[in-house]
């Protein structure tokens, strides 16, 4: 029976076989290797897709099952790839010595390192996710990305506390990429000083919270956001 594929839009394509998924997986990190070297001149365009696919030997049939929403799941792979290979990298370091903030202060900085070399494509990922034509991509892939920093680091949560501190790195982690986009510093350093300032400002808010009685009761509509985005409800 074949199987199917599905898109970043949620849509089911027809797959080609029980072997789909491991050579969809093959062709899909070829193309997305053969893209990332134009992005920066060409940003994440249909055409960037369809020159990648070609370079990488793969046919336009294949490059459609591999990226059934076209340019769009390009992009979506590309940052859960950078969530991977972050992921992959804190598993390889003892973070249980750590306290929380430095934990967190790590992992968002490894999760910017490991693609420290595409930083224009990161930028144009970004920029193309804000238009309204993504779909509600940018909000799903930045939810993503928050859920494995708070993994990677230990996170066990399953109260309200696991929708505030996704939405609290959230903001946090928007805030330092859009500022990483444009820090011409040296080894990036202001970014990185940012990034401790902003941490600052959050471990400063929940100092000041946990003194606040009855604070659960009064959260903000956005946390419901977060909870269709991690289950899938539209």
């Amino acid at each position: 029976m074949a199987e199917t594929v599905k898109s970043a839009a949620g849509k089911k394509r027809p797959g080609a076989g029980k072997h789909a998924p491991d050579y969809l997986a093959e062709t899909r990190a070829k193309i997305l290797e053969e893209a990332l070297p134009n992005v920066p001149f060409d940003g994440w365009t249909p055409r960037l897709l369809r020159d990648a696919a070609e370079q990488a030997g793969a046919t336009a049939g294949e490059a459609r099952l591999a990226f059934p929403g076209g340019v769009l799941d390009l992009v979506d792979y590309f940052l859960a790839d950078g969530d991977r290979r972050m992921t992959d990298a804190l598993s390889h370091e003892d973070l249980t010595s750590m306290k929380i903030r430095e934990r967190i202060t790590h992992a968002v900085r490894t999760r910017i390192e490991v693609d420290i070399l595409h930083r224009e494509a990161m930028r144009r990922a970004v920029t193309l996710l804000a238009l309204p034509s993504s779909g509600g991509l940018g909000p799903r892939t930045l939810y993503r990305t928050v859920d494995a920093i708070w993994r990677a680091t230990g996170d066990t949560s399953t109260d309200v506390n696991f929708y505030t501190k996704r939405a609290t790195l959230a903001g946090v982690f928007s805030a330092v990429s859009l500022y990483w986009f444009a820090d011409e510093s040296e080894d990036h350093q202001d970014t990185w000083a940012f990034l401790d300032r902003r941490i600052e400002d959050v471990m400063r808010f929940e100092r000041l919270k946990a003194g606040v009685k009855g604070v659960a009761e009064k959260l903000p509509d956005p946390f419901a956001l977060l909870g269709r985005l991690r289950y899938g409800r539209g």
